[in-house]
């Protein structure tokens, strides 16, 4: 019964999911963001080199 009842009390597997949706949110965030830069990076590079 004393397992039982630390099982229910146990949240470590909680707190890692919640650690492990943490990282994915801002692992779409940052391909997000460099996504967004890359696109700029390049039409900026790409209006250089027609002006050469």
């Amino acid at each position: 019964m004393k397992f039982v009842s630390r099982f229910f009390k146990d949240e470590s597997g909680a707190t890692a999911i919640e650690y492990g949706l943490i990282a994915a949110l801002i692992a779409v965030v940052i391909i997000g963001a460099v996504t967004a830069l890359g696109t700029g990076v390049r039409d900026n590079m790409q209006t250089v080199a027609d002006a050469i």
